[in-house]
């Protein structure tokens, strides 16, 4: 979280609609933070998107685009990747954004098996809130345990690996 991930997902559509080229976006209907039909960044940058419960909505709502955009992919099941694998072989260019981990360290829903199948990965990375470097990891700061807890960052803090594991010790003693 932090990152730009968003931000870069935004980006990247814009820049495909601007050269004219028919373009959707998607997102998990679970994510309502900012907006319930629009994808929205941090900073408050925001495009249309379609909101859908499965990634096999996707395939039935790509027909005649040269470009699809999906958010918060890690919130997909994880029959997204064989989504992508279709649209990227019919010719469709496939931007995603989403975490590769959970708030635990663990790699979460499809992102591995989307990372590994990827023409192109770009990772981004939020700024430690506590030293400055590059983080590592979005350390949840609720008591929750569910893993899928959508929040900002009143729920998360980026940190890196060394303050993650100061952070870890912490809520230990």
């Amino acid at each position: 979280m932090f990152s730009g991930k968003t931000e870069e997902l935004i980006r990247r559509l814009k820049r495909a609609k601007f050269a004219r080229q028919r373009v959707e976006i998607f997102k998990p209907a679970i994510d309502i933070r900012y907006s319930e039909d629009s994808v929205v960044s941090h900073d408050s940058n925001s495009i249309s998107s379609t909101p859908i419960e499965s990634s096999a909505s996707i395939l039935l709502l790509s027909t005649d685009i040269d470009v699809v955009g999906i958010d918060e992919a890690q919130f997909f099941d994880k029959g997204l990747v064989d989504v992508c694998k279709q649209l990227a072989d019919s010719g469709i260019r496939v931007i995603i954004a989403g975490l590769d981990m959970d708030y635990k360290g663990v790699p979460f829903g499809p992102m591995p098996d989307l990372c590994a199948i990827a023409d192109e990965v770009s990772k981004v990375h939020a700024i430690c809130v506590r030293c400055g470097q590059l983080a590592y990891i979005s350390h949840r700061i609720v008591d929750n345990d569910k893993r899928v807890l959508l929040g900002e960052k009143d729920e998360y803090e980026p940190l890196c690996r060394e303050c993650y594991a100061i952070a870890l010790q912490e809520s230990l003693e």
